[in-house]
């Protein structure tokens, strides 16, 4: 047998795993490789050096026959069967433990993380159309809510993959609200709107005089959230140099303020989301693979609106409802139009678009809304500002400035809208320097949506 390399068997009746329950090794020659976790109670899989193993680890630190995972009716347990380094959780050495997604078991000096792994896998749909605060009748989502609602009261790291504007920011208010913490902090970082240089000051803190500008002591993410959530949004924008000190907190637990010698405990659950493909990042060397081990225990794909077309109107309805216009009314028509669209801004961009139809309803007095107020429409002429109707005695220079003006204004007013004040995000499609976006709203007095 080569070294390092995985050497598996078939578990008779006990290959499939429902809920995508894996063991994942991520350290040691065989560092890697997973097998998923058999579904059926009593099946176990056999772990250790020798070759009739199901996983076979090829280490020095490692028994013959080192450990079993499988299912009882407590749910996965993690069983040393004798071995000489024993196996520990954490600082504790283990004979038996009840273990969830997210736990780091190390046999020997080899760490073993038990994860989800959803393809291939069929997670029953939930029964209802919401979790929380999300909302959803597509299939698609109705199997997210199934998992989540098994996920939700762990304490497993979840990474919320999608593109910009599929709500996963309300995925991750909905778990924290579904889980044993929603009375503790639920804390936001946006990893991709804070300064590269300050970031790791918003995640752990800095004492008084730790860097220019460190007037007083200031508390972290990691503290703000103590025995809470902490949801880090677009996990894919923070710099590889901050990267190893992320991970030692989640490994460590344990964090000191910017500047700081109290070592500090951390009681937080993480969860990620990202518009980036992280294991491609991983594999280009821009992501650490050992984090992203951490970070994704539970990876899922948040569908983007186009592909869950049914789920259009319940959240026009939960949208007009919050804007003070319950009563508009969207004729079929108009449907058939949204359904048409392609939404690449996603449930953000739709957001938008029935806000301020609902603007120009109330302003026109109407019950209805409009074709012409949706993507592809024309606008009334009333509407339409009038940009290009000159002075006499007015230079080009200045005809020129007022129609700059007031295209720069109106394109970051709904640039910025069209992604919720996430001025990275902002700037990576329009293509601009970020910290230029930053001057250009600020310049036009955009400066809360932009914070």
């Amino acid at each position: 047998m080569v070294e390092g390399v995985e050497a598996t068997r078939t578990v008779e009746g006990g290959t499939s795993s429902p809920d995508g329950a894996i063991v994942v090794v991520t350290s040691g020659p065989a560092k890697g490789k997973s097998l998923r976790i058999p579904s059926e109670l009593g099946e176990v899989l056999h772990i250790g050096k020798a070759t009739d193993n199901d996983l076979v680890l090829l280490d020095d630190t490692v028994s013959r026959h080192h450990l079993t995972i499988g299912r009882v009716s407590e749910g996965i347990e993690v069983r040393d069967v004798g071995s000489t380094n024993g196996t520990r959780i954490g600082n504790a050495k283990i004979t038996q433990a009840i273990v969830e997604p997210g736990t780091i078991v190390k046999a020997g000096g080899v760490e073993l993380s038990i994860r989800i792994e959803l393809a291939g896998v069929e997670i029953p749909a939930s029964s209802k159309d919401h979790f929380g605060v999300a909302i959803g009748a597509a299939m698609s989502m109705r199997r997210i809510f199934g998992l989540l609602e098994k996920i939700a009261p762990t304490t497993a790291s979840v990474l919320l993959l999608g593109e910009t504007g599929t709500g996963k920011d309300v995925l991750a208010r909905s778990i924290h609200q579904e889980s044993p913490r929603h009375d503790k902090p639920f804390e936001v970082v946006d990893c991709g709107a804070v300064t590269p240089t300050l970031i790791e000051s918003e995640l752990f803190g800095h004492e008084r005089g730790a860097f220019t500008g460190a007037i007083s002591s200031r508390a972290g993410a990691f503290e703000r959230a103590q025995g809470g959530t902490l949801f880090l949004d677009e996990l894919g924008e923070l710099p590889l140099e901050l990267q190893p000190k992320l991970l030692r907190v989640l490994e460590a637990r344990t964090f000191r303020r910017v500047g700081g010698n109290k070592t500090q405990n951390s009681d937080v659950r993480i969860i990620g989301a990202t518009t980036r493909d992280l294991a491609r990042m991983v594999s280009q060397g821009k992501f650490r693979e050992d984090l992203y081990f951490r970070l994704a225990v539970v990876p899922i794909q948040v569908p983007p609106l186009r592909m869950r077309v049914e789920d259009l109107p319940m959240l026009s309805k939960r949208i007009l409802d919050g804007t003070g216009e319950p009563m508009l009314h969207i004729s079929p028509e108009t449907e058939r139009a949204l359904a048409a669209h392609d939404w690449p801004g996603n449930v953000r961009e739709l957001r938008n678009v029935l806000e301020r139809s609902a603007h120009f309803a109330r302003a026109s007095g109407e019950r209805e809304l409009r074709l012409f107020d949706f993507p592809g429409g024309s606008p009334p002429e009333e509407v339409i500002e009038d940009v290009f109707r000159y002075k006499p005695g007015t230079t080009y220079r200045e005809a020129r400035g007022r129609v700059d003006h007031r295209f720069e204004r109106s394109y970051l007013t709904w640039l910025l809208a069209r992604h919720g004040g996430n001025v990275a995000a902002a700037a990576r499609e329009a293509q601009m320097d970020r910290k230029y976006l930053a001057d250009l709203a600020r310049k036009h007095r955009l400066k809360n949506q932009a914070e």
